[in-house]
């Protein structure tokens, strides 16, 4: 079985594949200054007595990428396959730079383009709201990174006094009637209004039909109120490290 591995600046997603089928899945808070054996208990906690025959993982969190390859090759005697621009990804990177484009937003563009086609528009909800453009022939061509929902939602109660955290759901009224229903109103809307633009803007670039997908572990809810968004894959990500990891074992 394949462990995969997204370890994001807010949250960690963990997959376990048997195959080209996800059978496991769990997503926990990141805490940057964890030891390699929290580490190590965590991913033990978590895959069992299942016999994990390799990992692959993607980070953007630099202080936790050894960590996270030090339990793999304690706990299971693996030596995790860190994913980046120099492998072998099988889509063509058009940033001006590769070394900045996240790890997570490349394994998103592969898995996209892989399950997909293109070209399509990933757009990831996460501590940043990003959205990555695939183009027909299968090329990153880059993409628009965007304050995330939570944490810009976090700052508002953060600086407003009166204000307070509430549930990132759908309200029951675009109008709310209390202070709670009125935040959730505005924090959801707000959210959806911006990437319907964002994506239609990006969409003025292409000539015929562009599809849209949105992952992450807000995407559900976005989805279901979005004009633009078609399609939404939390584990798109952990697809995209099993299909770079199939591609690289072929390739070998």
């Amino acid at each position: 079985m394949l462990l995969t591995i997204d370890i994001g600046n807010t949250n960690t997603g963990i997959g376990i594949f048997d195959k080209k089928k996800l059978i496991d899945f769990f997503r926990v808070t990141t805490h940057n200054y964890k030891t390699t054996d929290e580490c190590g208990g965590l991913l033990r906690q978590h895959t069992g007595e299942k016999k994990i025959g390799d990992i692959i993982l993607c980070s953007v969190v630099p202080t936790l990428t050894p960590v996270y390859q030090e339990a793999g090759r304690k706990y299971f005697k693996k030596d995790p396959i860190v994913v980046s621009n120099e492998l072998e990804l099988g889509i063509k990177i058009l940033y001006d730079d590769p070394t900045q484009v996240g790890a997570d937003r490349l394994a998103n563009a592969v898995a996209a383009f892989k399950l997909y086609g293109g070209p399509i528009i990933v757009v990831d909800l996460g501590t940043a709201t990003t959205f990555d453009v695939i183009s027909k022939k299968g090329e990153y061509l880059g993409g628009v990174i965007a304050p995330g929902v939570e944490s810009s939602s976090y700052y508002l109660f953060q600086k407003a006094a009166q204000l307070f955290r509430v549930r990132f759901e759908k309200p029951k009224d675009i109008i709310g009637k209390s202070t709670e229903e009125s935040l959730k109103s505005g924090i959801l809307y707000s959210a959806v209004g911006g990437i319907d633009e964002i994506v239609k803007r990006i969409k003025k670039k292409f000539k015929g039909k562009v599809r849209v997908v949105a992952t992450g572990g807000l995407a559900q809810t976005i989805f279901k109120e979005s004009q633009t968004i078609e399609k939404a894959n939390p584990t798109l990500t952990l697809e995209g490290l099993r299909i770079i990891y199939e591609r690289i074992k072929n390739l070998k």
